[in-house]
């Protein structure tokens, strides 16, 4: 099963470097990278010492319902290429473990596929979580802090 990691679009990213509103309709703070533990959503590598970047609310889904979480994610200030899908994002190997839940077409939690994994374990994990039937697309979140990394689907 070849898996694919998927970033936020190249549309929202562009949007909230216009300064537009972010999931909670407050415009993106700015702030200066000290290089540590600064995910960017967009390319999924890290924000570098020094570098600008974004802080805004996202929330990952394509509509409002109780499913759909909201919070606080990190994107480079400046333009970055969007992560291309096919190897496992710089960011996913910053972090000993991370939160994988399943979610079904109606982009609902399907309940008992959540927990924390070892990275080692992460795409053993969401591959087993692909494979069944009842889950569309696997979202990766801090085992720490909660904030949403990407969505994983089946190629």
């Amino acid at each position: 099963m070849r898996l694919r990691y998927i970033p936020m679009s190249d549309d929202e990213a562009r949007r909230m470097r216009e300064g537009g509103p972010d999931a909670y309709g407050n415009p993106p703070e700015r702030e200066i990278s000290d290089g540590d533990g600064v995910p960017c959503r967009h390319c999924l590598r890290n924000v570098g010492a020094g570098e600008p970047y974004l802080i805004f609310a996202l929330r990952p889904f394509s509509s409002l319902q109780p499913y759909a979480e909201t919070g606080p994610v990190f994107m480079h200030a400046e333009e970055c290429p969007a992560h291309d899908g096919n190897a496992l994002p710089p960011i996913l190997a910053s972090s000993v473990s991370y939160l994988l839940r399943g979610y079904g077409e109606n982009e609902r939690i399907v309940y008992g596929t959540g927990g924390v994994v070892p990275t080692e374990k992460l795409q053993a994990r969401a591959e087993e979580l692909l494979a069944r039937p009842d889950v569309s697309s696997v979202h990766v979140r801090s085992a720490k802090n909660n904030c949403y990394q990407c969505r994983i689907e089946m190629l």
